[in-house]
């Protein structure tokens, strides 16, 4: 399915929802590998909404290029990043499972 482009209120409500998650995924020195990609894809799956932390040795430009490469290559949105931790959303394909109320 593919992601609409999401609201600012959208946004917001994600990033609150997100406070409250622990990092489901961790990005090391190795940066942005295949076996990233593959668990990037499992835990959206599983979840629409995923907290994602940077290594402390990954500067801030070369988080802001994984940022976007992850919402190209993972298919994905980045709802916010602060620091070493972004959030990203995948539209649900169930509607049920969604963390955004339906409209």
């Amino acid at each position: 399915m593919e992601n609409l482009p999401l609201t600012g209120a959208q946004k917001s409500k994600l990033r609150a929802l997100g406070q409250k998650l622990d990092a489901t995924i961790k990005v090391g020195k190795e940066g942005l590998t295949p076996a990233f990609f593959t668990e990037l894809s499992r835990a959206l799956r599983a979840r629409d909404l995923i907290k994602l932390r940077f290594g402390g040795e990954i500067d801030r430009p070369a988080r802001s290029a994984f940022t976007i490469q992850i919402e190209t290559e993972g298919h994905c949105t980045c709802v916010g990043a602060v620091g070493h931790t972004a959030l990203f959303y995948k539209t649900a394909g169930d509607p049920s499972k969604s963390s955004l109320p339906a409209e």
